[in-house]
């Protein structure tokens, strides 16, 4: 019985393609699932042989564990170096993408906040 070895949802495309280099490199029997259209399936890698199951986790423990060193390095440095991406760093970058991320925020409080808004101006008029 096929076993789900790694969730694919939130994860880079660079990261999904190391994985599936690294499950075929030790020779594990994989396929892929996609959650389709309406978003109702399991992006998803899966283990068609589950006596693998351990090892195949152990491999990918290693991998997890040497993938997050290494970008908390890339991190670190870009950091010292002050490449870092921060708010305005990407509100320079890109100041309409931001803008129009603001106003839909703005957007959604009024809309959210209208009904209230309006029962607090009729309990001040009586």
């Amino acid at each position: 019985m096929a076993t789900l070895l790694f969730r694919l949802a939130n994860v880079t495309e660079e990261e999904a393609w190391e994985v599936r280099r690294l499950l075929d490199e030790h020779g594990f029997d994989t396929y892929e699932t996609h959650a389709g259209f309406w978003r109702l399936g399991v992006d998803a890698i899966w283990l068609r042989d589950a006596s693998q199951l351990e090892r195949a986790r152990d491999v990918l423990e290693r991998y997890q564990a040497g993938r997050q060193a290494r970008v908390q390095q890339e991190h670190a440095e870009r950091v010292t170096q002050g490449d870092a991406p921060t708010l305005w760093r990407r509100l320079r970058q890109h100041p309409v993408k931001m803008l129009l991320v603001a106003l839909a925020v703005l957007a959604i409080l009024a809309l959210t906040l209208a009904p209230f808004l309006g029962l607090i101006e009729r309990i001040g008029s009586d």
